[in-house]
């Protein structure tokens, strides 16, 4: 059984902080549970441009208020408390944090740790591991 609290892995290297965001990862590729868990922090008037090639990403909205646009289409969706999105497409999107937005996010495969977008918006499929 794995339990951890998010308190003790925000003081941990598994969180992962950035200008527009920070992501405390909770469940990662060394758990082996085919998936990996984190809550993120997106910043209030921030954009980040996000495209995941190498992984599908579930996206659920705890609290604050923000908008994901696709790109292929220029539609906007509103996210607020309650929200999931789901990129299963490889949707290259922009996420904007109107005020501070915390997201719980699934993703698959899971990350090892300390991946943050390159500049096209990608995670690596392979980044270096937390132990």
């Amino acid at each position: 059984m794995i339990v951890r609290t998010l308190e003790e892995a925000e003081r941990s290297e598994r969180r992962v902080v950035t200008p527009t965001w920070e992501s405390t990862r909770l469940l990662l590729k060394n758990d082996r549970m085919g998936f990996s868990f984190h809550i993120t922090t997106i910043y209030a008037n921030t954009e980040t441009h996000i495209c995941y090639q190498n992984h599908l990403e579930a996206v659920y909205c705890i609290s604050g208020e923000g908008e994901v646009e696709t790109l292929a289409d220029g539609v906007v969706h509103k996210i607020r408390p309650g929200t999931i999105y789901v990129l299963d497409r490889h949707d290259d999107h922009l996420l904007r944090g109107i005020t501070e937005m915390k997201l719980a996010c699934v993703f698959n495969p899971p990350l090892s740790g300390k991946e943050v977008h390159d500049e096209e918006g990608v995670y690596p499929l392979e980044a270096e591991p937390i132990s």
